[in-house]
């Protein structure tokens, strides 16, 4: 069986349709961590790019902009974000190919300059084993560059919702902090453990402080953390009257972040970076 078989059916049930459905609302919110990842991974033009989780395609349109006439290829668990791609590489008249896989047992070719992935690779449950495959797409002298969000607490954009909402929510058990999940690369030692153990050298990692944007206004960004992220899995149970209150919590916990711009507060987030 494969390990990732839950982490495969959450990303193609109703969270995998949420996200399609979101997509142009969370390249609005990332917009400051792609360009930082961009700036990072420096793809260069003529490299041929394996784009590893790349949900609705963006990241990976993006690539294709600036390293054409090389390829880029996305790979996603996802069926519905993968749907979503494809119209988006059309719309754009971009050539990308997509192909629904898991990076940590698909049959690669050494035939890549570079993996970039954009939080889309904290979700295997045997990490060490999925980034030694991940490694058999690179040509000799291939890099890796990814970004990972750190920890819970220095992401406010996430924590404050939770924070705020906490006696109301149900109550869980103890979570292992590095289990397949959002926040399971938070500590960098830990990444750079995973990475050497995979075979990857020359491992750095920067920290990343940029904010956000949960929305135009704090009504919008107050919707977006009860139906994307640690709150919204917390309270999908809950009835409509907790979850109306639940989100005037934390439509007060974000007015500190409203700008003329949106409701933007601060991420915090590591910057990956490896070769072969």
């Amino acid at each position: 069986m494969n390990p990732n078989l839950k982490q495969i059916e959450h990303w193609n049930g109703p969270a995998g349709h949420l996200w399609a459905s979101r997509h142009e609302t969370n390249e609005i919110r990332l917009a400051n961590v792609h360009n930082a990842l961009m700036a990072f991974a420096a793809p260069q033009r003529g490299d041929h790019v394996l784009d590893v989780g790349c949900g609705c395609g963006w990241t990976a349109l993006a690539l294709a902009e600036v390293v054409a006439p090389g390829k880029v290829i996305g790979l996603d668990v996802s069926a519905p974000m993968l749907d979503t791609a494809r119209l988006n590489a059309n719309a754009e008249k971009l050539d990308v190919d997509f192909i629904e896989a898991d990076a940590s047992i698909h049959p690669f070719a050494p035939k890549f300059d570079l993996v970039f992935s954009r939080f889309g690779v904290m979700f295997f449950t045997h990490p060490v084993e999925a980034f030694a495959n991940i490694r058999k797409a690179l040509k000799p002298g291939g890099r890796l560059a990814f970004v990972c969000w750190r920890a819970f607490p220095e992401n406010p954009w996430a924590y404050a919702p939770v924070v705020v909402a906490r006696d109301l929510l149900p109550l869980e058990p103890p979570q292992d902090p590095r289990a397949p999940g959002q926040f399971a690369f938070a500590d960098d030692s830990y990444v750079c453990d995973i990475l050497a153990g995979a075979g990857f050298c020359d491992i750095r990692i920067e920290r990343c402080d940029v904010s956000v944007n949960l929305g135009v206004d704090l009504d919008e960004a107050a919707n977006d953390s009860l139906n994307t992220g640690a709150l919204s899995r917390a309270a999908a149970s809950l009835d409509t009257p907790t979850r109306d209150a639940i989100r005037k919590r934390v439509r007060t916990a974000l007015e500190p972040y409203a700008t003329t711009e949106g409701v933007s507060p601060p991420s915090s987030c590591w910057l990956v970076g490896a070769a072969i």
